[in-house]
């Protein structure tokens, strides 16, 4: 019975050895050989801030410590696209970023971003329906033409016209929501293939969050 139970522990720890090396979370978060360069006071903050608040820095920060404007400019550009006053709630806005990193396929926003609709919704399965396939979920009218408009923003830019602006107006969105999912949507798709260039492996423990 003792070897039996020695055997499954040891079997349960080479299949969690075999899923963390088949991610690589956490042990190279990108392939690119740029060392990081100390932080400035700001950041210091920011990073404790991130510590205190989430229990560890995300990845994507520490990607960008090479250099402090570029992580300045980011961290700037990422709250105010997803944390500041809006007409669009912070899920909404979550939504969008993982429905667009869905068409890219991009693996660090599908893990990060996936775990925070999961926590926003308090709703494991809208989390996963969005990261598999947006059009599955039981989206409102709202949702889903928001949905829509930044998808086909990310995948097609040339081809949004007149016609799907008047859709977002006629599900409720102001022209400045408008513009708002317009940012949000560019901000991802942006993003997604800077984490495709550098291959950037998001923290592990999104994984397990808010299921």
């Amino acid at each position: 019975m003792n070897k039996r139970r020695m055997k499954s522990a040891s079997d349960r720890r080479a299949q969690k050895l075999r899923a963390s090396a088949a991610a690589g979370d956490d042990t190279e978060i990108i392939a690119l050989d740029i060392p990081a360069g100390p932080l400035s006071p700001e950041m210091e903050a920011y990073f404790a801030k991130c510590q205190e608040k989430l229990g560890f820095v995300p990845n994507v920060l520490k990607a960008y410590t090479f250099d402090m404007a570029k992580l300045s400019a980011f961290v700037a550009l990422y709250n105010d696209l997803m944390l500041a006053p809006s007409g669009l709630s912070k899920l909404e806005r979550e939504m969008i970023a993982v429905a667009v990193s869905a068409h890219n396929r991009c693996y660090y926003c599908l893990v990060a971003h996936g775990a925070s609709v999961r926590a926003l919704s308090e709703d494991p399965v809208l989390g996963e329906l969005l990261v598999m396939n947006y059009r599955a979920a039981r989206l409102s009218r709202r949702e889903r033409a928001m949905l829509d408009f930044a998808v086909k923003l990310a995948a097609e830019p040339s081809l949004v016209e007149e016609p799907d602006r008047e859709a977002l107006r006629h599900a409720g969105f102001s022209d400045r929501d408008i513009w708002d999912i317009a940012a949000v949507a560019s901000f991802f798709s942006m993003s997604n293939r800077m984490a495709f260039a550098t291959d950037m492996r998001p923290n592990s423990v999104y994984h397990a969050q808010s299921r």
